[in-house]
């Protein structure tokens, strides 16, 4: 297993090697930064060090063959006069090691942060007597990459990424990388890349000025080397990024960017604090100097660490990483077979969408229609996918001719003896579905996954009549499946690992998020949120402004409220959906006359035109009064009103809290069930299925921000006004009552009933 450690060693031309090493991709670990410290302190010491360089195994390797030096087998270093900071496996480093960040949440206790922003990249590095070059490879990202601009040039290999993707987490960069990049690449681009969190390629960064030089692998520690004696030897500019000011521009000039930069993210972001505090760090060193700006920044950074809005984040970012882990599917020694070749049943917006999402990842693709003039259709919608991922830079031309001359439409089942997998996505209808899995288990080979794309139907009813019930899962995409990030997969008492396995490694090549969840009516994400709608609706007869209940969800953070949801989805989903439910789940479902009145008026949604909002092309959806009239039909007919007339008076906060606590309620009988493998399987779909705000940490995770006791309150209260719509679940009132978190792992006589 490889070591976690930083190690140097001198070489007979001066240069010291500092090689990073904490696998995989060489995060800046508290004991890395100690080892940095450590070694740099000691490089700086010692007589026979002239220059120092930062680079990671492979280059030092390849340095060491050119110098007919013998190879070390393991971590195979080599310093020789300059020093080298790289990261092992021509990785430079990915970053700091926000493990930190989760410790410091458990506890509050902020000393767990390193204070090296000064004392290490500043008092040691930058402004060290010997020079420093960095041989980077593969990525410097975060930490990484603020490590490379405090030395004073930077040696890159070809396609290394390069980027500060702090914001994305909550914080800022914490190591200087507010002050520096905007020296080394302008305040504009520094401004765009730290708000976008985005790479960018060593290629652009030596046209920017970010990089001094891109030369082969086989080149990086030998030109590296080769540049720290030319700096020691005068032949190079010794640069020291903090004190560089000339790409900055006039100070008139950057307060204008500061301004447009603040308009833009009080439009686009007005939730996410840090973007402003970054800004604001920034400016501080322009107008203070850069080592204001860093006393600042790491101020700043402190703060925002502890915020509400770091800590969701990073929720988020482990939850995404921990739905990899399925007991008895990933930790049994299973591996993962290849899918090369699949079928898609049915071209319509799901299969056109789950089309596309496979064959731009290389995946050759069958799709079948019932006849000609629906298979055209459904490669028209594939073609016109393809090329809006081309034209929105997601694609480039030749990827996509590629893509479309993978992909086969037929009108039968000739093709399907080879296919490693099928996916159905056809109508919500159980017979149909049932004739389809029949005829495929009687084509297809016996390797092959049947699945279906059904968004709420129980899978053992779709796999009812066939053999193969070790086959039948589900691969439930969100539309636009090309686009949506998420894959929820279901799967029945009788699938197998092996299909599991199969479908999750598919869903990581299609570039999706899988989670495995139990089989039940809607599963994971259309069971948790289905009292979304349901309460919603409840409101408005209650006597609620429909177009106000939208706004404040969307002022919580959500892109669109539920009616302009529902205008989005189509009425007729609404109301198969709505039957769905109202059969599972009798006796804590209401039924809503609104939308039957809606379609009888002709209104569909965005389908046709006429929804509850006026949709023009240019310009963001408005209210339409002209459903008023309609509101007011559904209020007579529903009847709910305190005394038959007379609307309930509400805040903003308690039209969220009706619409958002009974999701926790049914998320909570989510977990009570064992849909989900963890209370974090619930956030991460949350956020991936139903855009829930990934800064509030998911479903779950809000909801234990909320507090578990009050949510209770409420619902107990509500209940008893309005009915078992609002009825506390048995496994809330136990974790309120108790002082239980929500999302603490069910207990063993739980666990025992779990669906997974």
């Amino acid at each position: 297993m490889a070591r976690v450690e930083v190690t140097m060693e001198v070489g007979n031309d001066g240069v010291a090697v500092i090689t990073i090493s904490n696998p995989p991709v060489n995060a800046l670990a508290i004991s890395i930064i100690a080892g940095l410290k450590e070694k740099y302190v000691e490089a700086m010491r010692r007589n026979d060090v002239k220059a120092i360089v930062v680079t990671g195994e492979l280059a030092i390797r390849l340095g060491l063959v050119d110098r007919g030096l013998p190879v070390l087998l393991g971590y195979c270093f080599w310093i020789s006069s300059y020093s080298a900071f790289g990261g092992k496996g021509g990785k430079f480093s990915g970053g700091f090691d926000i493990n930190v960040f989760q410790k410091i949440h458990r506890t509050g206790d902020i000393s767990h942060l390193p204070d090296e922003s000064i004392d290490l990249l500043v008092n040691i590095v930058e402004d060290g007597k010997k020079p420093t070059v960095a041989a980077v490879e593969g990525l410097a990202l975060g930490g990484g990459l603020e490590l490379t601009m405090a030395c004073h040039a930077r040696i890159a290999a070809p396609k290394t990424q390069l980027g500060l993707p702090e914001l994305s987490l909550g914080v800022i960069p914490g190591f200087g990388g507010t002050q520096r990049l905007p020296r080394l690449v302008g305040l504009s681009k520094a401004v765009e890349m730290m708000r976008s969190s985005k790479s960018i390629s060593s290629e652009e960064g030596y046209k920017l000025g970010l990089v001094d030089a891109v030369v082969p692998s086989e080149e990086l520690l030998k030109v590296s080397r080769r540049w720290a004696l030319d700096i020691v030897e005068k032949h190079k500019p010794w640069v020291r990024s903090l004190h560089q000011t000339d790409k900055l521009g006039s100070l008139s000039e950057a307060l204008e960017i500061f301004k447009i930069s603040r308009q833009q993210v009080r439009i686009t972001v007005p939730h996410l604090p840090q973007h402003l505090a970054c800004l604001d760090v920034i400016e501080e060193g322009i107008i203070r100097g850069g080592y204001s700006g860093l006393l600042k920044e790491t101020k700043v950074f402190h703060e925002l660490v502890l915020s509400d809005t770091a800590k969701g984040l990073v929720h988020v970012f482990f939850a995404q990483r921990a739905t990899s882990k399925v007991p008895n599917v990933t930790d049994i020694g299973l591996k993962p077979r290849l899918v090369k070749k699949a079928a898609v049943i049915g071209g319509g917006l799901m299969g056109s969408g789950i089309a596309t999402a496979l064959i731009t990842s290389n995946i050759y693709v069958v799709l079948k229609e019932v006849n000609s003039e629906y298979l055209l259709k459904g490669i028209k919608m594939i073609e016109v996918n393809v090329r809006g991922l081309v034209t929105r830079g997601k694609l480039t031309q030749d990827k996509a001719h590629k893509a479309l001359s993978m992909l086969k439409g037929v009108l039968d089942y000739s093709e399907f003896k080879d296919v490693d997998m099928v996916i159905e996505a056809v109508i919500e209808n159980v017979p149909l579905k049932q004739k389809i899995f029949s005829e495929i288990e009687k084509i297809c080979p016996p390797h092959c996954i049947l699945a279906t794309n059904t968004s709420s139907i129980d899978l053992n009813l779709v796999g009812e009549k066939i053999g193969s019930q070790d086959r039948i899962i589900g691969a439930h995409f969100f539309s636009p499946a090309h686009v949506m990030p998420l894959l929820e997969i279901i799967r029945t008492e009788k699938t197998s690992a092996q299909a599991i396995l199969d479908l999750m490694t598919v869903g990581k090549a299609i570039k999706k998020v899988p989670v495995v969840v139990g089989n039940c009516t809607g599963f994971a994400v259309n069971r948790t949120f289905f009292p979304y709608t349901q309460c919603a609706n409840f409101l408005v007869h209650l006597g609620v402004d429909l177009f106000r209940i939208d706004r404040v969800i969307c002022n919580f953070g959500l892109p669109m409220g539920p009616f302009q949801l529902q205008d989005l989805s189509g009425y007729g989903v609404a109301v198969a959906v709505e039957k769905e439910f109202a059969a599972a789940f009798q006796g804590r479902t209401w039924e809503s006359p609104l939308v039957d009145l809606m379609l009888k008026n002709g209104r569909n949604g965005r389908q046709n035109g006429k929804g509850y909002f006026i949709y023009e092309k240019g310009s963001k959806p408005r209210p339409d009064p002209s459903v008023l009239p309609i509101i007011e039909e559904s209020r007579k007919l529903a009847n709910i009103m305190p005394g038959g007339k007379q609307p309930i008076s509400v805040t903003d906060q308690e039209i969220l809290e009706m619409i958002l606590f009974p999701i926790v309620n049914e998320a909570c009988r989510v977990l009570d069930e064992g849909v989900v493998v963890r209370a974090s399987d619930l956030d991460i779909t949350s956020v991936l299925g139903m855009s829930f705000p990934s800064y509030r940490g998911g479903i779950v995770f809000w909801a234990d921000t909320v507090g578990a006791l009050y949510i209770y309150t409420c619902l107990k209260k509500w209940s008893a006004m309005y009915g078992n719509l609002f009825n506390p679940s048995s496994y809330l009132e136990e974790r309120a009552t108790k002082g239980i978190p929500l999302s603490a792992p069910a207990s063993a006589s739980l666990a025992l009933n779990s669906r997974l």
